[in-house]
């Protein structure tokens, strides 16, 4: 396999040259009158019609096994409906944490481009998502979709320039950090809880806020006007915390935590079917309308299932980084089936601009590729590689079918250099639970993948290491975030 290089953007194509001819002044002011009105309007006279409604929900810690259609025990109807009305992306990979999935998703560029490849951005960060960089929301605003979000944003809060309304979304509800209480909306004694971002009181726990606001958007959008809603749900991260129904509904677990679990997981999924209910209820065509759905990492195995896949959520291991992705797209995609080829969050902004007929070409280089082809026409994956991380402390990448990983027990989260150094090869097509370790029986594969990943490590952009804890004096403000 020859070395893959970086994807770079495009060139802007120039101005088509004329010639001899010369346009009269009455012609060459007509074009240019008409040039103007063409690129004012087109954007606000957009309709559905030429571009789908795209609604993309991401579970939070939501394992492999952790949804029943690949033979879970939490209940999960409404995405296992989703999972049969769509595809099913067998080979979908996230981050192995949160904020650098999210970075990920929003920009199309790894979180070694952005400083988010060392972990989540703490409550307590000076830094989020770099300002610097055009967002999904941003670029599909370019041609004339209204975006909103609805959930947990996890891409920093220092200043007013990182928030939601500023990153291209037209709405925002739901918070800014991680962990916070379902019921109370307080994360570590300041208030998480804001719409449009300014600070929201809302009553209820916040996966039933999300759900039902979600579709209150839904009710109040005009379909004749293309639609990005992003719904990044909070559940099932911990705490855990649940209505009580729903863990009564899991009495046969004997464990009180995976009970909890179990009846987070379930009500996330409740909320998954009062969105597509309002789709179907409010005129928002199947045959129009694109639902994507999945995980931001793998799940927690004391509390989950990420089925026989190896580690879990904070690993570079199969179990940290494949995690349950559907798409859903009536008589564009085909029902039940499944795509067995290897995908990546990054991938999202291209094949979503490319849909929605945005430029793709800017000044940042992108790393996902479009997947339409693979997801719609079962082609070969476009990645020559995808890099799953790499930080001081550990990474890990994937050519072909082989995955490369060096110190995979250092956590997602590491802020010091591990003691010892080990690097493993699997190949994932025959060994995709990461049992037979081939570094000292290929090691021509083992420099190859090394070497590439030493490349792509040299590129990367000085990361933002955080401790666990926050530092010396710090206290937590009334309302988190400074919308003002």
């Amino acid at each position: 396999m020859p070395v893959p290089t970086m994807t770079e953007p495009p060139p802007v194509a120039g101005a088509a040259r004329t010639g001899s001819r010369q346009m009269t002044t009455i012609t060459a002011s007509r074009f240019l009158l008409t040039l103007l009105v063409a690129t004012t309007v087109l954007p606000s006279s957009v309709t559905a019609a030429s571009r789908p409604h795209i609604v993309l929900m991401m579970a939070d810690d939501l394992g492999w096994g952790d949804v029943s259609y690949h033979g879970g025990p939490i209940a999960t109807p409404n995405i296992d409906k989703l999972a049969s009305q769509g595809v099913r992306l067998n080979q979908f990979y996230a981050q192995p944490v949160c904020s650098p999935t999210r970075g990920a998703l929003l920009t199309g560029r790894y979180p070694i481009r952005l400083g988010l490849q060392c972990g989540v951005v703490r409550p307590w960060a000076e830094h989020g998502l770099p300002l610097a960089e055009r967002t999904l929301p941003q670029a599909l605003a370019e041609v004339g979709y209204a975006t909103a979000m609805v959930g947990k944003w996890h891409l920093g809060h220092v200043q007013p320039a990182y928030l939601p309304t500023r990153r291209g979304f037209d709405q925002q509800y739901g918070h800014y950090n991680g962990a916070l209480d379902y019921f109370t909306h307080i994360r570590d004694g300041g208030h998480d809880w804001h719409r449009d971002d300014k600070p929201n009181y809302d009553q209820g726990y916040s996966t039933n806020l999300i759900g039902e606001h979600a579709a209150r958007i839904i009710s109040e959008h005009d379909p004749a006007k293309p639609l990005f809603l992003y719904v990044p749900f909070n559940a099932p991260h911990t705490p855990l915390q649940a209505p009580q129904k729903y863990i009564d509904s899991y009495a046969k677990i004997p464990n009180q935590k995976r009970r909890t679990f179990a009846a987070m997981v379930t009500c996330m999924d409740d909320a998954v079917g009062r969105i597509t209910a309002a789709l179907a209820k409010h005129n928002f065509k199947a045959n129009n309308t694109l639902i994507v759905f999945c995980s931001d990492n793998g799940g927690i195995r004391t509390l989950g299932s990420n089925g026989r896949l190896r580690a879990g959520k904070g690993t570079l291991y199969e179990g940290g980084l494949r995690v349950p992705a559907i798409a859903v797209w009536k008589d564009r995609l085909k029902a039940g089936s499944i795509v067995d080829q290897p995908l990546h969050v990054v991938d999202l902004y291209p094949t979503l601009l490319r849909l929605a007929k945005a430029k793709t070409a800017q000044a940042q280089p992108l790393d996902g590729k479009d997947a339409w082809p693979t997801i719609a026409e079962g082609k070969p994956t476009p990645h020559q590689f995808i890099l799953h991380n790499s930080t001081p402390f550990h990474g890990a990448i994937r050519m072909g079918d082989w995955k490369l990983i060096r110190n995979g027990h250092v956590s997602a989260n590491a802020t010091r250099n591990s003691k010892t150094e080990t690097w493993e090869l699997f190949d994932i097509r025959q060994d995709p639970f990461e049992k037979n370790d081939q570094s000292r029986e290929r090691p021509k594969v083992l420099l190859r993948l090394k070497t590439k990943l030493a490349e792509l490590a040299g590129k990367a952009v000085k990361p933002n290491i955080l401790t666990n804890r926050p530092p010396d004096g710090f206290r937590s403000p009334k309302v988190w975030g400074n919308a003002e």
